[in-house]
């Protein structure tokens, strides 16, 4: 059983497939959870435990091949695919590596993901003992052909992100009901994450925020024990799940009353995400995007480094809104804004909103945080 129907994992083959005969690739191996997601549809939490190594590799041709741990099998077997190899794991001297060889033997030009945002999730003297075997084959970076196929989605994909976003959209309606005065900051999280369960999220792996007197600072630490106080800001910057898909936006609450520099922070910030919604249109760079926003806000730059990203199956994809990054916005792109600055010494504020691209302009997938900061 899947989250999409076979239709759609055939087509995404097919538009790979594509891409590689272009790019002169004879297969694609793959070795991290997105890629084995995007084209089979296994998910599972296993790859939590970093003991057992997954494999897919997708060949010029003909359909994915499937090297995984035995463990997996059956929810392997209940994807699309049918040609599914397993081992024995953790196996004390060949976890998989032999099956590898097996399969990949006679491919010249084999992409993998090499560039940003990329990792290897496997052994690093396997990955040796790989490469050394198939001593005729090279390994070439393909992140950017991954990359430009995931950036875009498909339809079902993007129902599937604006189903989480509405979610998350009605628990931050309900901030009234599930913060306080005086909560602690973990206690604030922790309803924040049961009413968005309770909302219809399948889980919260990315709950981050801070609050304090007018912005926060360090926004990426666990929560502690110290107490909402009036006047503080509160950020929560969601990353809820459905089916697999993420959301990822922000809301910022003050309690009691707001100073006028927590207001016109956020009121810039607003007017920052307003600027690029009625710009983002297919055809516009990332980094112009990137300076629509910079240009209200009024400085170079951001203490994050970005004002936004792409959206999907991981909390964050290519491409990002930054100044360097010259990737073309392109419809169904689903991206997020999210412009900060600096509302006084070491604290900021961020705003953030998930939208989807289309040939006339861009849709919001978030519900639009109100033009006046909240207040408790």
């Amino acid at each position: 059983m899947t989250d999409f129907p076979s239709a759609e994992y055939e087509a995404r083959l097919a538009r790979a497939q594509d891409a590689m005969r272009a790019a002169h690739l004879d297969a694609l191996f793959f070795t991290t959870e997105a890629e084995m997601r995007y084209f089979t549809g296994f998910r599972t939490l296993f790859w939590q435990s970093p003991t057992r190594p997954w494999f897919l590799i997708i060949p010029r041709s003909g359909l994915p091949i499937a090297i995984v741990p035995e463990i997996g099998a059956a929810l392997m077997q209940a994807t699309w695919l049918d040609d599914i190899r397993t081992w024995c794991s953790p196996h004390a001297s060949d976890d998989g590596v032999s099956l590898l060889i097996e399969a990949l033997r006679g491919n010249a030009r084999i992409g993998m993901m090499m560039g940003r945002e990329s990792s290897l999730r496997m052994p690093m003297v396997d990955f040796w003992k790989l490469r050394d075997r198939l001593e005729s084959a090279s390994f070439v970076d393909a992140s950017a052909l991954l990359q430009g196929l995931r950036m875009v989605k498909s339809s079902a994909e993007i129902q599937k992100i604006a189903a989480i976003c509405a979610i998350a959209s009605n628990s931050f309606a309900n901030a009234a009901q599930i913060f306080h005065e005086g909560q602690r900051l973990r206690d604030a999280f922790r309803a924040f994450k049961i009413d968005l369960l309770n909302q219809g999220a399948d889980d919260v792996p990315y709950l981050v925020g801070g609050a304090d007197q007018g912005g926060y600072g360090d926004i990426i630490s666990p929560p502690g024990d110290e107490p909402v106080r009036a006047g503080d800001v509160l950020m929560l910057d969601t990353g809820a799940t459905l089916d697999g898909y993420f959301c990822d936006f922000d809301r910022n609450f003050a309690f009691g009353h707001a100073s006028d520099a927590a207001k016109t922070a956020y009121d810039t910030l607003f007017r920052a995400t307003d600027a690029a919604l009625q710009a983002a249109r297919p055809g516009m760079r990332c980094r112009d995007l990137y300076r629509v926003m910079a240009d209200v806000i009024a400085q170079d730059g951001s203490d994050v480094g970005r004002f936004g990203h792409g959206l999907g199956l991981q909390l964050t994809e290519a491409p990002s809104l930054i100044s360097f990054d010259e990737t073309v916005l392109r419809s169904d792109m689903v991206i997020t804004l999210e412009p900060s600055m600096t509302v006084g010494p070491g604290k900021v504020m961020v705003h953030e909103e998930n939208i989807v691209i289309h040939e006339n302009g861009a849709e919001l997938l978030s519900r639009r945080a109100p033009p006046e900061l909240p207040i408790l």
